[in-house]
């Protein structure tokens, strides 16, 4: 069964990013995929900013993402761009870190004038560290996360394009998976 770990960027405990990605790690966990979340906010913010890779919690946190299939990369947009906490991990990887997985980028914000900052801000940096494939990414509004007293939940046009973001990535995963076991001729 793959492994797939959810990474989100966002340094708020009541992140609008943490719910997206739990809805698309529920979702791959129906569709039989064995999933994680990583909050990078709750990792050690010393060790993280001081790039202490030895230590118990980050070291966890790295080989997390060097044993995933595929990663859920989410972040708020700030500054016209992912955090600066997403940031940080991301420099904390191996040049290859991300070599051989598939990568789902998600991007909230409150206006989509910032859609772009997958594609210009937060793309580029995941093939740098060598993602195979980079499936297309998606930028949800914050008024799309309905919140309340009840469970939080994703407004229904918000929650179907999303969905479909899933269902490309997890058909981008199974493929990678049945090539990987393909013999060479």
């Amino acid at each position: 069964m793959p492994k797939l770990l959810a990474l989100t960027g966002s340094p708020s405990s009541h992140s609008r990013t943490a719910v997206v990605a739990d809805h698309v790690l529920r979702r791959l966990s129906h569709a039989g995929f064995e999933t994680a979340h990583l909050a990078i906010r709750d990792l050690p913010a010393a060790d993280l900013l001081s790039a202490r890779r030895g230590e118990p919690e980050i070291r966890r946190a790295l080989e997390a993402v060097a044993e995933a299939d595929g990663l859920v990369i989410a972040t708020p947009v700030y500054k016209a761009s992912y955090t600066g906490l997403l940031k940080a991990f991301l420099d904390l990887l191996p040049q290859d870190g991300l070599a051989g997985k598939t990568v789902l980028p998600l991007a909230t914000g409150g206006s989509l004038a910032h859609v772009l900052t997958i594609d210009y801000a937060l793309r580029p940096v995941l093939a740098a560290l060598g993602a195979r494939h980079v499936t297309a990414g998606r930028f949800v509004l914050d008024s799309s996360v309905e919140r309340g007293s009840g469970p939080e939940r994703l407004r229904p046009e918000a929650e179907l394009d999303l969905f479909q973001a899933v269902d490309e990535f997890s058909e981008a995963l199974r493929t990678a998976g049945a090539t990987a076991l393909t013999p060479a001729p």
